[in-house]
């Protein structure tokens, strides 16, 4: 089997995970959740306005209040709704698992030996592995 096939195979191992199916589980109930795609579509459209009042040459300060106000609460909202929650909890988990396989294979082709290297789980204070704060 070569390198390539072998990346097929994780591919293929990475998607029985746990992590993986619960990830697509929660983004398949998101997706089905009326209310949530609802709040959605609000904040992507309070986000619009908010980019085209504030190009407007003369600005209406009232209204860019009334706009941000209602984007940091239909956000709040989003973020408070329960499958948005399960589905942020699967996503960290994902992106955990995928980061410290890509640290691995970064630590691999550095030169360390596969069967000891161990991926960071905390910050290093390098960005160069980081799969991102948060």
């Amino acid at each position: 089997m070569d390198i390539m096939e072998m990346t097929r195979a994780l591919g293929k191992a990475l998607q029985q995970d746990d992590r993986y199916i619960a990830y697509n589980l929660a983004k398949q109930v998101n997706d089905e959740d009326k209310e949530l795609q609802a709040d959605i579509e609000r904040f992507t459209k309070l986000r619009e306005e908010l980019t085209a009042e504030i190009s407007k040459d003369d600005k209406d300060a009232d209204r860019l209040k009334e706009i941000d106000e209602g984007i940091k609460s239909t956000y709040a909202k989003i973020m408070a709704n329960k499958n948005m929650v399960v589905f942020n909890a699967a996503q960290n988990a994902l992106e955990s698992l995928v980061n410290n396989i890509n640290q691995i294979i970064s630590m691999c082709a550095n030169g360390e030996d596969p069967d000891t290297c161990e991926p960071s789980t905390g910050c290093t204070g390098s960005c160069a592995t980081c799969g991102g704060c948060g």
